[in-house]
């Protein structure tokens, strides 16, 4: 037995979460629904404009790692943070979900610092995400141990850590151990205007070395520029052994091996959708490596998400492995 079920690679930084209206979004110049990268001094801008803030680590990948160690998954996250207040803040949160976080801080004297999404979070319960990347941009081949990749039954990649000088080398490091050892890769492609900077990046990796790729509905027609959706997932099910595709109010659509499964979403108040994809992926991952079927996976999947959504942050507020077992998953 592998020592890991999944090893998450991707941004490490601390979510900053605030609820405001759309006049807010329009007078900070924000753009609703989607992730904005900006600098620091942009950064500093907004959280002096914002309300009452909730600070909790994140990064897409961490949320979803961080909820696979809540179901007692065997699990480490590799991300880049400083050592600073909010990298310390980082490492412990993400360590004491029960993840294994090893990756080497950049030092003190480092220009940049620790990264961090200033989310605002809208009436209708949809973020808008501004991230200062920082050091977590320069993750680089150095960071990645390959024995701890050999020793991964999967393996998976976060997106938006494509926008990184050395990030595309570090993910070709990971997925050469992984795979040369028997594993499995998976990637999510987190943002439609991430996939437009990096599209022939992912369309090569997900051709050659993806076994599972995590999307919602904008992110699948953005990989594949079309408007027909169901074109879009036919092509990437001829190109991955697994796809699985959110669709929001309509759940999930999973496609393997020449069929498809079609799992309605769990009904629930929208609070703030931060996080809803990364839990759907941790839950989806955990229950492929605990040998469920692929569509008791996208159920998980779904109540995974519907349990985020119902609140403020992009960790779980109940027990995800308790909420499986009362809808009979377990």
């Amino acid at each position: 037995m592998k020592k890991f079920q999944i090893v998450g690679i991707g941004n490490a930084m601390v979510d900053i979460l605030s609820r405001a209206d759309d006049a807010f979004l329009e007078q900070a110049g924000i753009g609703k629904g989607i992730m904005q990268l900006i600098d620091m001094p942009r950064a500093i801008d907004l959280y002096s404009r914002i309300g009452p803030a909730k600070e909790i680590s994140g990064g897409s990948a961490a949320n979803t790692i961080a909820g696979i160690a809540g179901l007692g998954g065997r699990t480490a996250y590799v991300g880049k943070v400083k050592d600073d207040q909010l990298g310390m803040i980082f490492a412990h949160d993400l360590r004491a979900q029960g993840a294994v976080y090893e990756t080497v801080f950049a030092p003190k004297t480092a220009e940049q610092e620790t990264g961090r999404c200033i989310v605002i979070v809208t009436p209708d319960g949809e973020r808008s995400m501004n991230t200062y990347l920082g050091v977590t941009e320069f993750l680089e081949p150095s960071d990645i141990d390959p024995a701890m990749m050999a020793d991964a039954e999967w393996i998976y990649l976060e997106g938006y850590r494509f926008d990184g000088p050395e990030s595309h080398a570090a993910f070709a490091k990971a997925i050469a151990a992984c795979k040369g050892a028997g594993g499995r890769v998976s990637i999510t492609l987190s943002d439609p205007f991430c996939v437009e900077r990096h599209r022939d990046a992912f369309r090569r990796m997900i051709r050659e070395d993806v076994d599972l790729l995590f999307c919602n509905r904008s992110e699948m027609l953005s990989m594949y520029q079309t408007t027909d959706f169901e074109a879009a997932l036919a092509e990437a099910a001829a190109e991955v052994d697994i796809v699985a595709c959110t669709d929001s109010e309509k759940g999930a659509h999973i496609l393997a091996g020449g069929k498809r499964w079609d799992v309605p979403a769990v009904p629930t108040e929208i609070v703030d959708a931060t996080g809803a994809g990364d839990l759907f992926a941790g839950a989806f991952l955990w229950g492929l490596t605990e040998g469920h079927d692929l569509e008791i996976c996208g159920r998980m999947g779904n109540l995974a998400a519907s349990e985020i959504i119902s609140h403020i942050g992009a960790r779980p507020e109940q027990d995800l492995k308790a909420l499986f077992r009362s809808h009979g998953l377990i």
